[in-house]
């Protein structure tokens, strides 16, 4: 945290205009800034001091104006050095949890389904294509039989051609959207699996 700043020309020339109107504390200390010059530590509580000297005067210099060209002073942080007994017990805690999180990721490893798990880990691959090769299959094998159900069975309500064609089409439309959708909700599943 910081405890003062660095002072700039203008709060040493402050200073030395005002160092006799300082309270005597704050007199000592700002005689050492002047002493040692640009860059000196100066404490917030001279800077306090000094601005509420120039108050009193009437003075129509800011605090602002004062610290232009000044910097603040960030004391050194000092890290304490770390107890060697504390570092070795942590490290053996921080092997020990990567051991057990090596164990935990590998508990459901076999070495020999590795070797004979091919075909199975194929197969279970393969299923989810599968069912989507015969949902597909079925959605036209369907509206094909929807067509020929209904060609055929419209001959004895309709004795022309394009009668009965049109209304082949109509009722395989009917069955095909119906189909699609059972086909899309089919597919959302297995997609949803994988």
């Amino acid at each position: 945290m910081a405890k003062g700043c660095r002072a700039g020309e203008l709060l040493l020339r402050a200073l030395r205009e005002e160092s006799s109107r300082l309270p005597p504390d704050s007199k000592t200390e700002a005689e050492e800034v002047l002493n040692r010059g640009p860059g000196a530590v100066v404490s917030f509580r001279v800077l306090r001091d000094l601005h509420d000297a120039l108050r009193k005067r009437g003075s129509h210099q800011y605090l602002h104006e004062l610290l232009e060209g000044s910097d603040i002073h960030l004391p050194a942080v000092e890290i304490p050095q770390r107890n060697p007994e504390l570092v070795a017990r942590l490290e053996k805690i921080k092997a020990k949890l990567a051991n057990e999180e090596y164990k935990q990721m590998t508990k459901n490893i076999n070495c020999q389904e590795s070797q004979h798990g091919t075909l199975a880990e194929l197969s279970r691959q393969v299923r989810p294509v599968k069912a989507m090769v015969v949902t597909v299959f079925n959605f036209f094998v369907t509206v094909a039989a929807a067509f020929a159900c209904t060609y055929i069975g419209s001959q004895y309500i309709f004795t022309e051609t394009a009668s009965r064609v049109l209304s082949a089409v109509i009722v395989a439309s009917l069955v095909g959207l119906a189909e699609l959708y059972v086909l899309v909700r089919t597919m959302e599943g297995v997609l949803g699996e994988l």
